[in-house]
């Protein structure tokens, strides 16, 4: 993947004075035409950007402690071109988003070529899990070109971390910085071996914190995205502030050609180094969880509501005995802030309940009916924390009865059957099929027919009765909440009724 790499100029802004002609006919200028002339020419701005950093001193001072590693490896046993997982391509494409891409890995077999840094003079290297990935033999080759073999002494595929180890003494090594400090259009560098090319420098600024990317199955880590120009070899290397601190770890492009095309992504060192802490003590990384389905708070959402805007992540299920449930956390609550650290969006949630020890307390802000709610809490272990419902197919139609009659909402549902309920993956006594959507409310809402309604509100669905009674008062123009399943997922969803 031949990425070039990305030009960055700096542009001070200069302020000119206006010059004030004096022609042969004019009078020459008196204290009121002076001061006239000083009202109308600007003041001299104070440049906001001054000259250009020189990273000669930076690049010599840490470079010999960023390393090259060779990874060899058979073939994957696995579906997908291992940088997407399989679906997901024709997914991103048909909404045209940009493809998640880590520059390096096992995508083939044979050589994975990336890069590292050590962060122990006794030999301790860190770098993306993705670089190792299933290697049966890494070699890690020092800035003076002595090559040592590395043991994994542990990894962590969803913080994307490897931590290896190779034999060796008085290495130079890097310094963590504190990521959680940085800042949009701050200064950083990369050191790295793009397409092999070792201790390739580049630098650029931090575009902005706190990026999530779900699509790429790291949902707990809040992704550094800068313009630094990362490529295929970069994987691994750290991303440096001006005093030569480690601050994150190059670990990804987004890309629609596959090329770098100015937006890369990194994981916080702050992140990395507690997850190499748990790996020294441990062997492994342990994350909190709460034991929720979470989605986005669209504006119908926040209207149906009663929600002042649209920040917060959505509950739409609550695993029965997980922290979430022990605390009283309900379906359709708006996590709103936990620990005290905002939630803008659902994709905010994860990271910040990852980074907390299970076992420990927490507080969490919910909106309810209402009203804010504080809910005290011991943080679980590490489980699987949903997202948006999986657009699955819908599903098949039911004989089983007649439709429901019409309501204000334009929908009409079936009883679903034992086998039916079996093959869908829904409880017994939980839900009713969608038999009939007015287009009007399929085009607006996304419902289509055989999505299963769960619930609507807070009120669980268990018949046709049930949908027909929660149903019967929607006016017209008003917007209701309906807690769907589909593709195993289950999602809540505004929908508006007609007016007129």
């Amino acid at each position: 993947m031949n990425r070039p790499l990305h030009a960055i100029a700096v542009l001070g802004l200069l302020a000119a004075s206006l010059p004030v002609a004096c022609t042969a006919q004019q009078a020459p200028a008196t204290a009121t035409t002076a001061s006239a002339a000083q009202a109308v020419t600007p003041p001299v701005a104070t440049p906001l950007v001054t000259g250009l950093p020189d990273f000669t001193q930076l690049a010599k001072r840490v470079g010999p402690a960023v390393v090259n590693i060779s990874a060899e490896m058979a073939p994957p046993e696995r579906g997908g071109n291992g940088q997407v997982p399989p679906g997901l391509e024709d997914f991103l494409r048909q909404f045209g988003m940009p493809m998640p891409n880590m520059p390096d890995g096992p995508s083939s077999g044979g050589t994975s070529l990336g890069s590292g840094f050590v962060i122990s003079d006794d030999g301790y290297v860190l770098t993306n899990y993705h670089v190792v990935e299933g290697a049966d033999e890494i070699t890690v080759t020092l800035s003076d070109r002595r090559e040592f073999e590395a043991e994994v002494i542990g990894s962590d595929e969803q913080y994307d971390i490897a931590l290896l180890k190779i034999d060796a003494d008085n290495l130079r090594w890097l310094r963590a910085g504190d990521s959680a400090s940085l800042q949009p259009g701050q200064w950083v560098v990369a050191i790295g071996s793009p397409f092999g090319l070792d201790h390739s420098v580049t630098a650029g600024i931090v575009s902005a914190v706190g990026r999530s990317n779900p699509y790429a199955g790291q949902q707990y880590v809040p992704f550094i995205q800068t313009d630094v120009a990362i490529n295929r070899g970069n994987s691994g290397g750290p991303l440096l502030n001006t005093s030569g601190e480690v601050v994150g770890i190059n670990s990804q492009i987004f890309s629609n050609s596959g090329g770098y095309m100015g937006v890369s992504f990194a994981i916080p060192i702050d992140l990395a180094m507690n997850a190499v802490a748990q790996i020294k003590e441990t062997g492994e990384v342990r994350r909190g969880m709460l034991g929720v389905n979470i989605q986005s708070v669209t504006p119908d959402v926040a209207k149906a509501i009663g929600l002042p805007d649209s920040r917060g992540a959505m509950v739409s299920n609550v695993q029965p005995g997980s922290a979430a449930d022990k605390a009283g956390i309900e379906r359709m609550d708006v996590i709103r802030a936990f620990n005290g650290a905002p939630i803008g969006d659902f994709t905010d949630l994860p990271p910040v309940v990852g980074a907390v020890a299970p076992g420990s307390e927490a507080k969490v802000e919910v909106f309810r009916g209402g009203k804010t709610l504080k809910l005290d809490l011991v943080v679980g272990a590490q489980s699987a924390m949903g997202g948006p419902a999986d657009p699955g197919g819908p599903a098949p139609a039911s004989s089983s009865s007649e439709p429901s009659g019409a309501n204000a909402l334009g929908l009409a549902a079936r009883e679903l059957d034992p086998a039916m309920r079996q093959r869908l993956g829904v409880e017994a006594g939980e839900g009713v099929l969608l038999a009939e959507v007015d287009p009007a409310v399929a085009r607006e809402s996304g419902l289509r027919s055989g999505d299963v309604v769960v619930a609507i509100g807070r009120e669980s669905v268990g018949s046709v009765a049930d949908f027909n009674r929660e149903l019967a008062g929607v006016e017209p123009g008003e917007t209701v909440m309906l807690l769907i399943q589909r593709g195993g997922a289950t999602q809540f969803v505004a929908v508006t009724a007609a007016e007129g």
